[in-house]
């Protein structure tokens, strides 16, 4: 089964048209290859694929600008993370002009870091993540909640194939690609980590007690987390400071980025055990969290969240030039307004507060307050 990302397709497509070099990053699995095929048939011109994990388009790439330099129109290279070398002849590549190149990778950190290098003004990062509820419907917005927004996790025949994809997702992860970023963490001690995070998913980090409870410094459960973050498995949310006399919150926040994902580490393996568990909440906060930044089109730099020792607290800030946008996520069919929230609106100085909850109408809450159903985001809540 395969599902449309037509807005995904519209984004890369448009950036295409002003960049000679677009970079496509995101996690193993989430549906770089699939987008880029996409993009190829619907290509005017020639298009020519290089898969940097195929050993024939390997030997080929061997010499690069023997093999890149003749070519003309579109040029995909998938997994270019494993060839960093290739990177210097992209930059004379793009300046010869003669094709656009379109380069998919499943680590941000490494592959940031070389492009920008390399390829400094002529390139444009576009981020690709699970599948969305606009994706999929607000028919399936609960299976996608309790699956995740990987497509085979998602397509799977079962639910029990769904939770069999997931763990072998986490092995595989663990066992080859952790190895192949060059890091040299044992994969049962990372993933005691990344479980250990799954049980922290939605809070504030402390990173002296996460590192007491490893039993490693705060340097190591830095660099640890800093891997999942670049391989798209978590999202440290940063706190924003206002310029007010109330103590606020300095430490990050920390969201594992897929559902599904999170729930095998939980060991969730339905809908019943997700009601019943204690995190359902978190849950819920960091899959609308997921789809508002994404269907804003908000750039990581663009995201926060704020908090202040007192209690008050803003689950999403979305900060663009000079105006800053809320979001609250409820776990309810029945949102209100809260002390909390008017602390928000009244320090912040927000256009407006937003609760992401899980009913079935827009309504408003308070003047500047509304409530949008998740299963209506993408109808009501427009793009910034």
């Amino acid at each position: 089964m395969l599902l449309a990302r037509t807005d995904h397709l519209r984004r890369v497509r448009s950036l295409l048209r002003s960049f000679r070099v677009v970079v496509i990053v995101g996690a193993r699995q989430v549906g770089k290859t699939t987008l880029a095929r996409q993009i190829e048939q619907a290509w005017r011109g020639p298009t020519h694929h290089f898969d940097c994990e195929d050993p024939r388009d390997l030997r080929r790439l061997e010499r690069p600008m023997q093999a890149l330099e003749p070519l003309r129109g579109l040029v995909v290279l998938d997994e270019v993370q494993r060839r960093p070398d290739l990177f210097p002849s992209l930059r004379v590549l793009a300046d010869a002009g003669r094709a656009r190149f379109l380069v998919l990778g499943s680590a941000t950190g490494p592959l940031l870091r070389q492009t920008s290098e390399s390829l400094a003004g002529r390139v444009a990062y576009y981020e690709l993540g699970g599948l969305t509820p606009d994706e999929v419907g607000p028919a399936r917005l609960r299976e996608l909640w309790l699956r995740g927004g990987f497509p085979p996790s998602l397509v799977a025949r079962s639910l029990k194939a769904s939770n069999d994809w997931r763990r072998e997702y986490v092995r595989s992860f663990l066992e080859r690609d952790v190895p192949q970023l060059g890091v040299g963490v044992a994969s049962p001690a990372l993933y005691r980590f990344w479980t250990m995070l799954a049980h922290l998913h939605g809070q504030i980090l402390n990173w002296s007690e996460l590192g007491r409870s490893m039993g490693v410094s705060d340097h190591t459960v830095r660099s640890y987390t800093d891997l999942l973050a670049s391989a798209f498995m978590v999202r440290l949310l940063p706190p924003w400071f206002a310029n007010i006399s109330k103590r606020q919150v300095k430490s990050p926040k920390l969201y594992l980025r897929d559902s599904g994902v999170l729930h095998t580490l939980l060991d969730i393996a339905d809908r019943v055990q997700l009601e019943r568990h204690p995190k359902v909440g978190a849950s819920w906060e960091g899959f609308c969290l997921e789809a508002v930044i994404h269907r804003l089109g908000a750039r990581r730099e663009e995201c926060f969240f704020w908090a202040t020792h007192g209690g008050a607290e803003l689950d999403l800030l979305i900060v663009r030039g000079s105006r800053r946008y809320g979001f609250e996520m409820k776990y309810t069919d029945a949102p209100a307004t809260t002390p909390s929230m008017r602390a928000a609106l009244a320090d912040l100085g927000m256009e407006r507060l937003e609760v992401i909850y899980d009913g079935d109408e827009t309504h408003a809450l308070d003047k500047l307050i509304r409530a949008v159903p998740m299963k209506l985001l993408w109808r009501d809540l427009a793009p910034l």
